[in-house]
């Protein structure tokens, strides 16, 4: 007997212990090995992670890819992994250590401080596999994969598999080392990728400083030129002023020079677009050594860049050679020297303001770079790091997405794409950490470089090159963490080695990811992958979008509205999160989540149990013998092909990726054509007295083997409810197995044309007249009568077939038949047929269409208004996105309701007018 209410809790802990027995999701299973393969890489979450909402999403999504194929016969590989996460990891082993109040890593060396790191990993590390397993994710967990590999394994493969690619681009001359700008982290002391920058918002100021111009001897000729700067310090690497080609206002002054305050230095005045005139004073200083664009300023015009700070974003003049070239400072500005920048930042603004060139201060909010760990500031910083020349390699990814090798979905993604790669920059992947893949270069005593798979490779070139061993010392850097997870598709299959499964299951298939990460590892998988494999690593990429809370905004911990994927498995269960996510998983489109939204999946998941639980308690039993197709009640073929449709529309949205829509259309079947209307239709059949009892079988059969295929239709997206209903309405048949390993349901010639017509307009009637009662204010329990207009003998015989139903579904006093509509009734049209309930004397249909009218104009008003401030340039530019995204969805809403109001109207009149 099936529990009064379903425990999501006992039948996950079931069904995984289920799974995890019968080996259900390895890859490569003896009865697969004939199968076509289908295979998903999973984005590797960090080792340090925890299961957050966005990879509830993400995970949720290839797991409905991946029991999806699994059930339509496919060898499924769900490949799991993690990612060491290089600075995240090695800022936690730091932490523990300081509030263990141990030495710091500088005082215990290399090796120690890395021993530290995979103690951890082997302690605290992949918490986030556990929570992956809760959601229901169906990896070949016995294949998972770190990017670090698995220290003291044997081969090392995947730490051979990053050192081999390395060499190979180095001997390629894809690999370099150069001094260019980086996103510096002054308090981690490393650069980071674009990806670990936050733009805040912070409120500033915007300080004019006075630049005298002078002449070619160096002597001031009285004109001056205004620049603008967020920061000041900065000013002392200035190399250049920057005005607009077609400024008339400096127009004169360009290719002359102005002498930089407090440094002496002579400076130029160069043209150039990147000067904006209508910006400021359209006259920008150039500072190529603290600020990307006049990087690439400095680099057209041939202003060297100046670095002015230190590591930790200190003032470094003291023997700056730099710096002190051409330049004739002020004392003052030599005594800056040491200064933290924010300090140096004040004390400028103060030299400048003594030597008179300070000329405005303006408040001025805007967007500062942090680094989203260390929360300081993020510096521009020229450093020496090493580089990949992607240029060439991002052409061959443009290429297979021109040639269709790899498809976006949604493919408006595919001009992000276009755009990223055509304007891509050399990539640095050196990153000033310990935690990481170390860089495989060694240098000899003279700065010789030596790039080798193997320390001992590196002697024996060093060796030749020299004519005798040298002693070498190696780079200290690590290389950024992109570089291994663009390796992931073909690493954790057994690159570099010519393995069965690199064989089987390369290139992969689906790469579902979100869409933030479309750059940093989407373009950067593609490029290696085409380059090392000379294969697409994928041939679609499905990008979703952003979880948000419920008003549409941005999670945060700042702002206190981040939604805990855990906590919600924990109140309402897994299935109920997935069902959520997936149904609100429309592409291109944010999802707003709230626990009400969770909660409202979590009785779903009720109504199916507690339908389940009656089919049992009134005979519903799977019988072995059933044929679907024999069947002769028409409400249980009518059933049956309404089952069939809806395996076959989840079918194709979900190959087409609209995973929203599959959620729907499964809901729409489980919900109201099997819960609400079959259910209910059978009642009489079911629990009546002298029933046919060959009628009442079948029926019986039809609902037990109905939810059988409910479960297999339902499994990708609700796999531990469907999985429980599985055993249990199977626990009377030998070998029945578990249903993760079952077909896809084949439903296919069940649908039933004739039953349709028959069963399709009582469930079209009885629902308009449901309506019509709710629209026009029948109270709940008046009954009412109904009248159907000159009916023909096939609809009276199916009215006659159907009465009693219909009198106690719709609330009717009785049914009727006539040749003209009665006065003051509501007419219905349903399905080609007039129906009518006579109101007069239950309500005041005049004070309704009045009503209905007033309502109606509200809500054309309220679509006009949105629409004026949609249409709003201005609003749109300026106005937050959550604020933008509400206005739009208040606009559907009220368009909605206005068409709700429309039809109600028309039922006050000739329907077929």
């Amino acid at each position: 007997m099936m529990d009064k209410t379903f425990d999501p809790a006992g039948a996950e802990a079931r069904a995984s212990a289920a799974w995890t027995s019968a080996d259900a999701f390895r890859a490569g299973r003896p009865d697969r090995a004939g199968a076509e393969p289908y295979c998903i890489v999973i984005p590797p979450p960090n080792v340090t992670g925890s299961l957050h909402i966005g990879h509830a999403l993400n995970n949720t999504l290839q797991d409905i890819l991946a029991r999806f194929e699994r059930m339509r016969g496919r060898d499924v590989l769900w490949q799991p992994g993690m990612d060491h996460a290089g600075i995240a990891t090695q800022m936690v082993v730091e932490r523990r250590m300081m509030e263990a109040q141990e030495p710091g890593r500088r005082e215990i060396g290399r090796a120690a401080f890395l021993d530290k790191v995979w103690a951890w990993k082997a302690e605290s590390g992949g918490a986030i596999v556990s929570q992956l397993k809760r959601l229901g994710a169906s990896c070949d967990w016995s294949r998972e994969r770190f990017t670090m590999g698995e220290r003291g394994a044997p081969d090392e493969q995947m730490v051979r598999a990053v050192t081999k690619v390395f060499v190979d681009l180095h001997a390629q001359g894809l690999i370099y080392r150069d001094k260019r700008l980086v996103n510096w982290d002054p308090k981690f002391q490393t650069a980071i990728s674009d990806l670990e920058v936050q733009q805040v918002e912070v409120k500033g100021h915007l300080w004019h400083f006075d630049y005298p111009v002078v002449d070619a001897a160096g002597i001031e000729t009285g004109d001056i030129i205004t620049v603008a700067t967020t920061r000041p310090e900065t000013m002392l690497g200035d190399t250049a002023v920057a005005v607009h080609p077609e400024d008339e206002r400096y127009a004169a002054l360009v290719g002359k020079h102005v002498r930089l305050p407090l440094v002496g230095r002579l400076i130029p005045i160069v043209a150039d677009d990147y000067s904006d005139p209508e910006k400021g004073t359209g006259a920008v200083k150039i500072t190529p050594a603290h600020d990307f664009n006049d990087f690439e300023v400095g680099r057209r015009h041939g202003c060297r860049p100046i670095n002015i700070l230190d590591s930790e974003a200190r003032i470094a003049l003291d023997g700056n050679a730099d710096f002190l070239a051409d330049a004739n400072p002020d004392a003052e500005a030599l005594a800056l020297h040491g200064l933290d920048r924010f300090a140096a930042r004040k004390a400028v603004v103060a030299l400048m303001e003594a030597a008179g060139r300070l000329r405005e201060i303006e408040a001025n909010t805007h967007a500062v770079p942090h680094g989203d760990r260390s929360g300081v500031v993020i510096e521009p910083y020229l450093t020496d790091q090493w580089y990949v020349n992607v240029k060439p390699l991002a052409e061959r990814a443009l290429q297979a997405v021109r040639d269709g090798r790899t498809r976006f979905v949604p493919e408006n993604s595919e001009k992000t794409f276009f755009q990223w790669l055509e304007n891509i920059e050399p990539w640095c992947i050196s990153r000033q950490l310990w935690w990481g893949h170390q860089i495989p270069v060694w240098y000899d005593a003279e700065g010789g470089i030596y790039v080798a798979g193997s320390e001992a490779e590196a002697e024996a070139q060093a060796a030749a090159k020299q004519g005798s061993p040298v002693a070498l010392r190696r780079d200290e850097d690590v290389l950024d963490t992109w570089f291994s997870s663009a390796l992931w598709p073909f690493s954790t299959l057994g690159w570099p080695e010519k393995t069965a499964e690199l064989a089987r299951y390369y290139p992969t298939n689906t790469l579902v990811t979100g869409k933030d990460i479309l750059f940093f590892w989407v373009a950067r998988m593609m490029m290696l992958g085409l380059h090392v494999t000379d294969e697409v690593p994928f041939d679609t990429v499905y990008l979703h979008t952003l979880v948000r809370d419920a008003s549409g905004a941005k999670m945060s911990k700042s702002k206190g509205n981040v939604v805990d994927p855990l906590g919600l498995i924990d109140q309402y269960g897994a299935d109920a999160l997935r069902f959520t996510l997936t149904a609100l998983a429309a592409q291109g489109r944010d999802i707003k989540l709230s626990p009400a939204r969770v909660e409202g999946y979590r009785n779903f998941a009720t109504k199916l149990w507690n339908a389940a639980r009656f089919a049992e308690m009134n005979g519903c039993a799977l019988d072995p013998a059933f044929d679907p197709k024999a069947v002769r009640e028409p409400l249980n073929r009518w059933a049956l092909g309404e089952a069939a449709r809806a395996v076959a529309e989840v079918t194709a949205v979900l190959e087409a990726y609209r995973f929203n829509d599959a959620a729907a259309a499964a809901y729409r079947f489980v919900w109201n054509i099997f819960c609400d209307w079959t259910i209910e239709l059978a009642k009489p059949v079911l629990q009546g007295e002298g029933v046919d009892p060959a009628l009442k079988g079948e029926t019986q059969a039809t609902i037990a083997f109905l939810i059988d295929q409910i479960a297999k239709l339902l499994h990708p997206f609700m796999p531990f409810l469907t999985e429980e209903l599985w055993a249990i309405k199977g626990a009377a048949l030998p070998d029945r197995g578990l249903l993760t390993l079952q077909p896809w349901p084949d439903l296919s010639g069940l649908a039933d044309a004739e039953a349709e017509t028959e069963i399709g307009f009582v469930v079209d009637l009885v629902s308009e007249v449901r309506s019509a009662r709710s629209e026009t204010g029948v109270p709940a329990g008046a009954q009412v009568p109904l009248v159907i207009v000159g009916a023909d003998a096939a609809v009276r015989a199916r009215i006659g077939a159907w009465h009693d139903t219909l009198v106690r579904l719709a609330r009717l006093s009785e049914i009727g038949f006539a040749d003209a509509a009665p006065k003051n009734a509501v007419q219905l049209l349903v399905r080609g047929s007039v129906a009518a309930l006579p109101l007069e004397g239950i309500v005041d249909l005049g004070a309704e269409v009045a009503r209905l009218k007033k309502e109606a104009a509200k809500a054309e008003g309220e679509i006009r208004k949105l629409d004026g401030k949609l249409g709003n340039a201005d609003f749109v530019a300026r106005a937050p996105e959550e604020v933008i995204e509400e206005s739009r969805e208040r606009r559907e809403a009220e368009a909605e309701r206005l068409a709700k109001l429309q039809e109600a109207l028309a039922r006050l009149s000739d329907p077929a007018s």
